[in-house]
């Protein structure tokens, strides 16, 4: 068990300095269990701890995990610099407590993308030596060839690659075709299917691991909290 002053435990949660913490309290903006904390130097068990701030509910979280159903047209930065940033789409806590995405997606590419504040969580994820597979639907202007999808399979070669690169390939809709990747080379689903002679119109990932988009049932601009077993999927492949 943990137990911190009410002050630190709000400033661990990502709502502000510890004297912008008190002053909350001071004005009576802090429930724990329904009733107004009136006193920051109280101590509180963290474990398991549910409070309001402004009324609005939380609950302490050692470290946040979050998946995020990407809409276009957002940076995946902290610092955004041509459009808005993914932060903007998270309540204002998260940005205190220095969430951030785990890996990036194009600012035109929609689908799940994974936010936490734990490093080592974050590092595992994006080395490329784990081999996290991530799953991606492509829209292309002409229909989808077996010829296509055999391509991308086979490997193909990019400028700055020094061997070929290949994909789990299948073709989903007339123009969409679906590819399974463990790499994460710049634009690589974009350039991949340049290289085999198509051209992606949008693309959306739709997976990483076993956890799917579809699954966490998010529409886009949605969150959510991962749990453990959503967690856990990450580390394994769909079936």
């Amino acid at each position: 068990m943990t137990r911190m002053t009410l002050d630190r435990m709000l400033q661990s949660q990502g709502f502000g300095t510890r004297k912008y913490c008190r002053e909350l309290v001071a004005a009576g903006a802090v429930k724990i269990g329904g009733e107004i904390a009136e006193d920051w130097r109280a101590e509180v068990e963290t474990d398991g701890l549910e409070f309001a701030v402004d009324d609005v509910p939380w609950r302490f979280r050692r470290h946040v995990y979050l998946a995020l159903h990407k809409p276009a047209g957002i940076e995946c930065s902290r610092r955004p610099a041509h459009h808005r940033g993914v932060l903007a789409l998270l309540p204002d806590p998260f940005t205190l407590r220095e969430v951030q995405p785990v890996g990036r997606l194009d600012h035109d590419t929609t689908g799940l993308l994974l936010l936490s504040d734990d490093g080592a969580f974050i590092h595992a994820l994006s080395s490329p030596k784990r081999h996290v597979p991530k799953t991606y639907v492509a829209a292309t202007p002409a229909p989808v060839t077996a010829e296509l999808v055999a391509k991308l399979e086979r490997g193909v070669q990019l400028i700055d690659e020094p061997a070929p690169l290949r994909a789990k390939a299948r073709q989903v809709g007339e123009r969409e075709i679906e590819l399974v990747l463990e790499q994460g080379k710049y634009h690589q689903v974009k350039r991949m299917l340049a290289a085999a002679g198509s051209h992606c119109v949008a693309l959306k990932r739709t997976a990483i691991g076993g956890l799917t988009l579809e699954a966490l049932g998010l529409k886009e601009g949605e969150w959510c909290y991962l749990d453990d077993e959503q967690k856990s999927a990450l580390a394994g492949r769909r079936t």
